[in-house]
């Protein structure tokens, strides 16, 4: 039995997938994605590091109440990645810390 994606599940018909850079890599999005969804489907479960110990985060809530999925679109630091609908052509950064250098 072949596995079912959530696509199929739904029924669903995107439109043409397109892509973004994250630290540089391409990454395919489909429209409608946000940069976390566009980020875990490329496999990427970690774009920020804590202030203080520079430990990995990525994805908690994913609903925007806390602000471990930070990250730099488009050099606009501190974006809340499961809120933010990815575009074509953005440019997606790892954030470290405060995303300012302090």
């Amino acid at each position: 039995m072949t596995p079912r994606t959530p696509l199929d599940l739904v029924d669903a018909r995107p439109g043409p997938a397109f892509t973004v850079t994250f630290d540089g890599r391409e990454i395919t999005v489909l429209p409608g994605q946000t940069v976390a969804a566009a980020l875990w489907s490329a496999g990427i479960t970690s774009w920020r590091t804590t202030r203080g110990s520079g430990e990995p985060r990525g994805v908690f809530c994913g609903i925007g109440v806390c602000f471990d999925c930070l990250v730099s679109v488009n050099g606009r630091v501190n974006q809340r990645a499961c809120l933010v609908r990815a575009e074509a052509g953005d440019v997606i950064r790892t954030q470290e810390g405060t995303g300012h250098h302090d």
